[in-house]
């Protein structure tokens, strides 16, 4: 076989060049710059903007976005394609079980980030095998996004609550312990994540402590920012959307012990509101731990969980009880 060292040499370059301009933008937008009247903090819009738009910060988004996704390929060829089961009425109300081969194992059930716009359980199946390995079940949620849901919230917390509730009643019929739930979350996960945790699980008639432990990786927990920033152009935030939605403010309905992650790479935002929320659930009285990933940023944060020896894989496996092999 004969290679074309121009073809491979231009390819090279191309994927340089690009990496390149986006590495270059990220860091025009963080260059000095005349300041404009301020809309929250010491931030003007346009830096508000900015701490809310991930490219600006991890200008290596979609590099790492095709790892994972080459990388859960990889994983279903190696633990096996999962079950797909509806938790809902509606078409993407489905989740997807990987299960290990002990019984009555540990469940983990994670929530996905995008923006609230993007992604799929199958992009995240990586994510599962070092928990298979080490003898739990790993369950990865489908949801709406807003813009399918007009623009609201409500209905993705809504069916991300309603899935964590499917998984303790059936967790019986896939080998799972429903008394030892757990979840992960990433980004706008740990949004949806934090508003699952602060829920009143007693008033659908479930165990006030359903989930024995969460980890809540790179997340929001006050939307009022949020609202302020660019996202509210695809986002139609409400007073009561703002109010209901922001798990700082329910703190009072936390009964689960947590864990708190971000890098240090990250947007200011996204740093802050992890120290914010870390800090009010500890000035509570109740349990929980913030991980900081040095030289971590948005996107490579949530890599680690795919690593049973990485910041976050190994947090969440001992918040679990699990080794690190089954």
């Amino acid at each position: 076989m004969q290679y074309d060292d121009n073809a491979t040499r231009r390819t090279v370059l191309a994927a340089a060049g690009g990496a390149a301009v986006a590495a270059s933008a990220a860091a025009r937008a963080q260059q000095p710059r005349a300041k404009g009247p301020l809309v929250w903090l010491d931030m003007d819009q346009q830096a508000l903007d900015d701490a809310y738009d991930q490219i600006v910060y991890a200008p290596n988004r979609e590099q790492v976005a095709k790892r994972r996704i080459a990388n859960s390929e990889q994983a279903r060829a190696a633990i096996g394609a999962p079950a797909r089961v509806a938790y809902g009425a509606t078409e993407i109300e489905k989740l997807d079980i990987y299960r290990t081969s002990r019984a009555n194992a540990p469940v983990n059930i994670f929530v996905h980030g995008g923006a609230w716009r993007a992604n799929r359980a199958a992009d995240y199946a990586c994510l599962a095998e070092p928990f298979v390995r080490a003898g739990g079940h790993f369950v990865i949620l489908d949801f709406t996004n807003v813009d399918d849901a007009g623009g609201s919230l409500f209905p993705m917390v809504e069916q991300v609550r309603r899935a964590v509730g499917w998984v303790y009643k059936n967790a019986k019929s896939f080998g799972g312990d429903p008394g030892r739930l757990y979840l992960s979350s990433h980004s706008s996960g740990s949004h949806i994540g934090g508003c699952v945790v602060t829920h009143d699980w007693p008033k659908e008639g479930l165990p006030l402590d359903i989930l024995k432990g969460a980890t809540l990786g790179s997340g929001m927990y006050d939307l009022k920012p949020v609202r302020l920033s660019k996202r509210s152009k695809y986002v139609k935030f409400t007073d009561e959307m703002e109010e209901a939605l922001s798990a700082q403010r329910h703190i009072d309905k936390l009964n689960t012990p947590l864990i708190l992650a971000h890098g240090t790479y990250e947007t200011p935002e996204f740093q802050r509101q992890t120290r914010d929320f870390h800090a009010a659930v500890k000035a509570a009285g109740k349990p929980v731990e913030l991980i900081v990933g040095e030289g971590y940023n948005h996107f490579e944060m949530l890599e680690t969980l795919a690593n049973p020896y990485g910041l976050l894989g190994r947090a969440v496996l001992a918040q679990m009880r699990l080794g690190t092999t089954a």
